[in-house]
Formats: structure tokens, sequence, C-alpha cells
């Protein structure tokens, strides 16, 4: 997979196009994706996802703090997982809310020799979201692509969308998100210098500097799973404001203690995989309480982790 930032230094080629913004690239961003690759393939054309960050709607005030499922970078990695070719990733801006579909499809058009765009059944581009399915069409006629449209993917009845997927992570469904997603859900991180409380009471917790505009799921503590250099440790981790120590901290924690693991983390990054939620952030009353807790929760996690794929 070819990332580039911009149209212009993206190579010349015939292609089989879709556009959005993609974030967390689920099951029903991958049903247009297997389209596109398997469509494309077959053409002899490249495979193209052109995406955006930010997202739209924060260029538009129409999001004050966003919440990403994934990076810029995570996401292109997803997308060329799934066999895409070339993914251009535009910074998303006001001049380019202003152009019109067929202002901004005739900027692609000039590079690439488009010979099919893919869309959802809801999807419109352009100011003020003009470029709805017929008028993408009506261009596609002048520009020489063909439209295919994707219906949307439900699960249980439910349309799968990237916010159904926030509105679980809010409340700590991690793995009802899960199953959307059609992977857990993963938070990486730095693994930087903490107080060494957890060690001082028997469990040695990594702490992890996240992206702050990734969407954190809901506080509490996790049964996860633990990435360190490509290898896989089961784990138990806590998201939350650590009340029983720190009663005015209003900055989320996020630490992990890995089960059967002796090594020193400082410094490198680590990726956790949210499993299952175990239990809400309490405060205990004491620090015997507090330890009791935290050996039952890892007898837990181990449990959860042993029936976990």
């Amino acid at each position: 997979m070819q990332h580039y930032s911009s149209i212009e230094d993206a190579p010349q080629k015939p292609v089989w196009l879709t556009i959005g913004v993609f974030d967390g690239v689920h099951l029903g961003h991958q049903a247009i994706l297997r389209r596109l690759v398997e469509g494309a393939r077959r053409d002899s054309a490249a495979s193209l996802v052109v995406t955006f960050h930010p997202h739209p709607a924060v260029v538009l005030g129409k999001i004050d703090h966003p919440r990403y499922l994934t990076s810029p970078e995570e996401r292109a990695r997803l997308l060329g997982e799934s066999g895409v070719d070339i993914v251009i990733t535009l910074p998303f801006t006001l001049q380019m809310a202003s152009l019109s579909a067929e202002e901004f499809m005739q900027q692609l058009s000039s590079r690439f020799q488009i010979r099919q765009l893919l869309a959802g059944a809801d999807f419109a581009l352009g100011k003020g979201r003009e470029g709805n399915l017929a008028r993408l069409r009506q261009i596609g006629e002048t520009m020489g692509y063909g439209l295919q449209v994707i219906e949307p993917v439900l699960l249980e009845g439910e349309r799968i969308s990237s916010s159904l997927i926030r509105d679980y992570l809010q409340k700590g469904e991690v793995r009802q998100a899960g199953r959307l997603l059609g992977r857990y859900y993963r938070i990486h991180g730095q693994v930087i210098h903490g107080d060494g409380r957890g060690k001082q009471l028997g469990f040695p917790t990594a702490n992890l500097a996240f992206w702050e505009e990734q969407l954190l799921p809901a506080g509490g503590v996790y049964a996860t799973w633990a990435w360190v250099n490509g290898v896989r440790f089961p784990s138990v981790t806590n998201l939350g404001f650590r009340p029983t120590f720190d009663q005015h901290n209003l900055r989320p924690h996020l630490e992990t203690h890995l089960l059967d693991f002796q090594h020193n983390l400082y410094g490198q990054t680590v990726e956790l995989e949210f499993v299952q939620h175990l239990r809400s952030e309490i405060r205990f009353g004491s620090v015997e309480a507090l330890i009791e807790q935290v050996n039952q929760d890892k007898k837990t996690a181990k449990e959860v982790l042993n029936h976990a794929p």
C-alpha cells in the first residue's frame, strides 16, 4: 500500500475509487473495500481510497472535541491490510469544504483515470453535500466513470456505523464494538514513567501516553491483550482517574498490568486490544481492599482471555 497526503504526489494510474472518512475501518467499510479491491484487480486497475483528516465535521464546527476510532496512520494501515493499493489522506480545510462535488471530482479526474466510483447508500460530497448519488452518477457520465452503490451492512438488525461503535465504547461495551469493527478495539501508546505505585503494591503497571484525540472506552477495568514487539500477552487494564489515590485528577490514565511478565517496558510501544469490561472504577476504603480486588481482577481476566481469540 502506498500512502500519500496529496493528490499530486500519487502515481497516475487507472483506478477504482472510493471516498470517505473511514474512521474505524469497520465491517461496513470493509464491504465497500472488498468490492473495490476485487473489482480493480479484475479490471487491471489500482484500488484507491481518498480519505480526510481532520474529520469534516470538526472543520465545519459541528464537533468541538473530536474522538476518533483510529488515527490517520492506523486507518491507512488498516486500509492497506484490506488490500487497497493507494491511500490518499487529504487535509480537510474550509477551502476544500467550499468545493462543489464536480470540482472535487475534477481534481481527482485530472490525476487518475477513474473507471468506477464506489459509495455507500447515504454517501454525498461537495459543499452542502450537494453531490448526492444522483449528482455523482451525472458527473460520472461526463467524466467517464461508473457509479456502484454498496448497501449498508447490518449485524443482528443494526446498521454498522462509526457512530454506533462510538456509542458502544462510551458505554464500555467493547465486545459489541469489536463485533462491528471485525476486530478488538485498539489503543496504543508509549510506556512512560508513572508514580510507581503499582509496583509498590505488587502489580507493576505500564502507563501509556496515548493519542489524545482517540476515543477512550468508558472508565473501568478491562481484560485486554497487550502487544509488545509483535508478541501478545494477557493483561488487565485500568482506564480512569484512580480515585483511591487521587480524588482531584481530571485527566484519565491508561495503565495495564501484563500477567506473568517481568521485563522493563519503559520507552516501548504497547498496543492494547480491549476484550471485555470487567468492572467500573471505584474508590477503595483501604489499600488492602484495592489489592484484594486487583487480584480478583487478574483471575477474572485470565478466565476471560483463556476463551478469547
